[in-house]
């Protein structure tokens, strides 16, 4: 059985919004400046979700925390100032977002982006009252982390829902026991989300609609027939 859940924990990238051309033009920014060639945003575009400083150190081949740690200070330079606006709201979520939190559904959002960057995302596509909380990440802190901390802390409950596109986002939720929504219009592929036997897959942001009505099983792709 999958009960409504008490929270609905959102990712961010590839979930919410797009943010390829921000994140792909300051990962460049950061490798131009420190002498490495510039890189594709389709390469770039297999990382989104990816934990920032693991993206680094797998673009440029290294194992240097010195060198991923200045990449990341190049990075943030860029986007700090411009990177985080150059970003695209995916279509119908707004909509949804809405609709569930009418709906007297808890929304928060657990990203591994750095708390600031998300709320100023946020903010920009002025969702930020919709969202009870913002739980970001940094360097060296995993999403699997993120949820055991607010676990621990009582900001969320074993009852609370985690949505992604990416497998990290579903096997964080489940490291702590709590249940999984994949999204099929992000960064990561059918493929990648059904290996994580997360309870639902959403083919679009307006299938967020029966989260509010949950009582009993639902099958894992809403509408599908």
């Amino acid at each position: 059985m999958f009960e409504r859940p008490s929270l609905i924990l959102f990712d961010l990238d590839g979930t919410i919004s797009d943010p390829i051309t921000g994140i792909a033009r300051s990962i460049n920014h950061a490798l131009m400046t420190l002498g490495f060639e510039e890189v594709s945003e389709n390469r770039i575009a297999k990382f989104i979700g990816i934990p920032l400083d693991e993206t680094l150190a797998a673009l440029c081949e290294t194992e240097s925390g010195k060198l991923v740690n200045q990449l990341v200070i190049k990075y943030r330079e860029r986007f700090s100032t411009v990177g985080y606006s150059e970003n695209a709201l995916y279509p119908g979520v707004r909509e949804a977002l809405i609709d569930l939190h009418e709906k007297n559904l808890h929304l928060a959002v657990c990203t591994s982006k750095r708390a600031d960057y998300a709320q100023r995302i946020l903010q920009m596509f002025e969702l930020d009252s919709l969202f009870r909380f913002v739980n970001g990440g940094d360097v060296g802190i995993r999403k699997e982390h993120q949820i055991a901390r607010m676990l621990a802390d009582g900001k969320i409950t074993g009852n609370a829902l985690m949505i992604g596109d990416r497998s990290v986002d579903l096997a964080a939720a489940h490291a702590s026991g709590l249940a999984s929504a994949g999204v099929l219009w992000g960064y990561g592929s059918r493929e990648e989300l059904e290996r994580e036997n997360p309870s639902l897959l959403f083919r679009s942001p307006t299938e967020w609609h029966i989260l509010a009505d949950l009582s009993a099983a639902c099958p894992k792709e809403p509408n599908s027939r």
